[in-house]
C-alpha cells in the first residue's frame, strides 16, 4: 500500500459512514484556505460525493482590501478555483445578514458590556454548525467536513455517537473554538484533518498542485480591519467611545480613557498611564466607565463561574465536583481543575489559579492535556474569584446539556 492509499483509507475510517463512497454525499465548508481545500481534496480522492459550499459573510469589497481576511472576495475567489480544479460543484450563500446579526453585534454588543468575546465561538455556534449544517442537511449530505483541527471519533459502545479530541498536532489544537459544539451536531460533523500535522497539509496541496498550498494562514478576527477591533465598535456604537477614568484598586485616578472598549482583562500594554511598578487591568466597570488597575497579583482567580455551559461528560455536574483539565484562553495550556454545581450555577474551580481571567472569553474543559484529550465541553466565563472553595454567587447560571 502506498502513502497515499494509506491516506485515503484514514479518511475513510475518519468519516466512518455506511456505504461506498461514491454513493455517500458529503458537503464540504469551503473557506479559500489551504485546511478546506485539502479536506475537500482528500474526500474527492477517497471517492466521495463532494459538494462545496463557501460563506460570504460580510462586505467581500472591504474585506477584499486585507491580507489573511477568511470567507471575503478573494477567499470566495480561491474556493471556488479550488473546487473547480477538483471537479466538484461549489456553492456561495450570502451569510452576511445573519453573520452581522449572531457574531458582528454580539461582538460589539459584548465589548460595551465589558465583556472580552471570542467571535469565532459565536460563528462556529450559530452560522457553521447551526445554519450550514441545517443548509447540508437539506442536500441530503451524510456528513458536514470543515478543515479545523480537531478529531471526531465514534464511542467504542456502538451507540453511533461520536466525541471530539484534540488534535494529534497540538500547535495547531482548535478545540478552544468548537467547544459549544452540541452533541447532536457533533456526531454529523468530520474533521479529516485531526490525525495530519499542518506540515503534512501544506505537502498534499503542493503535491496535489492546488493553486492556495503557499497561502498563509488567516490571522486575527476576520471581520476586523488591520485588528483595530475598537475602531470597528466605534463605527457601530459611537456612543461606545465615552472617555473615564483609569483608577487604581486602591482608588487612586491614575489617568483617562477614550473607552472601556479598548481594555481587555489582563491587558498590560497601551493603558496610557506611567507608574514604576507594571500594572493591569483588573476589572472594566461600563457603567461608570472606569478601568481599574493593579499589580499582576491582583489578577489571580482560583474559582471561575460558568455561564452557557455545553456538557459533553458521561456524568453530569453535581456538586460534588469531578476532576478534569481547564483552559481559560486559546493559547494557553490546560491545568488541572474541578467542575462542580453550587447553589444552580457552575463554578471551575483550579487550585493553583489562574491569571488574567477575563469574562466573556472561553473556559474549555477536558479529560488530560496533550493531543489525544477528549474535549467535555466548556463555558463562557461570567466572573472570576481571587479564593477557591464554595460561596454564594451573586447570579444564578442556567446550564446547556
Amino acid at each position: 500500500m502506498t502513502q497515499s492509499d494509506g491516506l485515503l483509507e484514514h479518511v475513510r475510517a475518519t468519516i466512518g459512514l455506511p456505504g461506498e463512497p461514491g454513493s455517500t454525499r458529503i458537503v464540504c465548508a469551503m473557506s479559500g484556505g489551504v485546511d478546506s481545500s485539502v479536506a475537500a481534496a482528500l474526500l474527492k480522492r477517497a471517492g466521495y460525493d463532494v459538494v462545496g459550499i463557501t460563506l460570504q459573510l460580510y462586505d467581500h469589497g472591504e474585506a477584499v482590501k486585507r491580507k489573511g481576511a477568511c470567507c471575503a472576495g478573494q477567499d470566495i475567489h480561491d474556493a471556488r478555483r479550488v473546487a473547480s480544479q477538483l471537479g466538484i460543484p461549489h456553492y456561495v450563500l450570502d451569510f452576511e445578514s445573519r453573520f452581522r446579526e449572531a457574531v458582528i453585534d454580539d461582538f460589539v454588543d459584548s465589548y460595551v458590556n465589558g465583556f472580552t468575546p471570542v467571535p469565532c465561538i459565536r460563528c462556529n455556534q450559530t452560522v457553521k454548525f447551526a445554519d450550514l449544517l441545517s443548509r447540508a442537511q437539506d442536500l441530503d449530505a451524510a456528513a458536514l467536513v470543515t478543515g479545523h483541527y480537531i478529531e471526531s471519533r465514534p464511542r467504542p459502545d456502538g451507540s453511533g455517537r461520536r466525541d471530539l479530541y484534540t488534535p494529534a498536532d497540538i500547535a495547531r489544537d482548535q478545540s478552544y473554538f468548537l467547544f459549544a459544539t452540541t452533541q447532536k451536531q457533533i456526531d454529523y460533523l468530520r474533521f479529516p484533518l485531526g490525525a495530519l500535522p499542518k506540515s503534512e497539509t501544506r505537502r498534499i496541496a503542493t503535491e496535489i498542485g492546488l493553486a492556495v498550498a503557499d497561502k498563509p494562514d488567516s490571522q486575527d478576527i476576520c471581520f476586523v480591519p488591520e485588528g483595530r477591533y475598537g475602531d470597528l465598535i466605534a463605527k457601530l456604537r459611537p456612543d461606545a467611545a465615552e472617555p473615564g477614568d483609569i483608577v487604581h484598586q486602591d482608588g487612586r485616578v491614575l489617568g483617562r480613557h477614550k473607552g472601556t472598549v479598548n481594555f481587555t482583562v489582563g491587558q498590560r500594554r497601551g493603558l496610557g498611564i506611567a507608574e514604576g511598578d507594571p500594572l493591569y487591568v483588573v476589572r472594566i466597570e461600563p457603567e461608570t466607565r472606569r478601568v481599574v488597575v493593579g499589580p499582576r497579583e491582583a489578577l489571580l482567580r482560583h474559582d471561575i463561574a460558568l455561564s452557557q455551559v455545553n456538557w459533553l461528560g458521561e456524568q453530569p455536574i453535581d456538586s460534588q465536583g469531578q476532576s478534569i483539565f481547564a483552559k481559560i484562553r486559546s493559547t494557553r495550556p490546560p491545568v488541572e481543575a474541578e467542575i462542580r454545581r453550587a447553589e444552580d450555577s457552575v463554578l471551575v474551580g483550579i487550585a493553583q489559579g489562574e491569571y488574567g481571567v477575563s469574562p466573556g472569553q472561553a473556559c474549555v474543559l477536558y479529560e488530560k492535556p496533550g493531543p489525544g484529550a477528549r474535549v467535555l465541553g466548556g463555558g463562557f466565563i461570567s466572573r472570576g474569584f481571587p479564593t477557591a472553595g464554595n460561596r454564594r454567587l451573586p447570579e444564578a447560571l442556567s446550564v446547556v446539556t
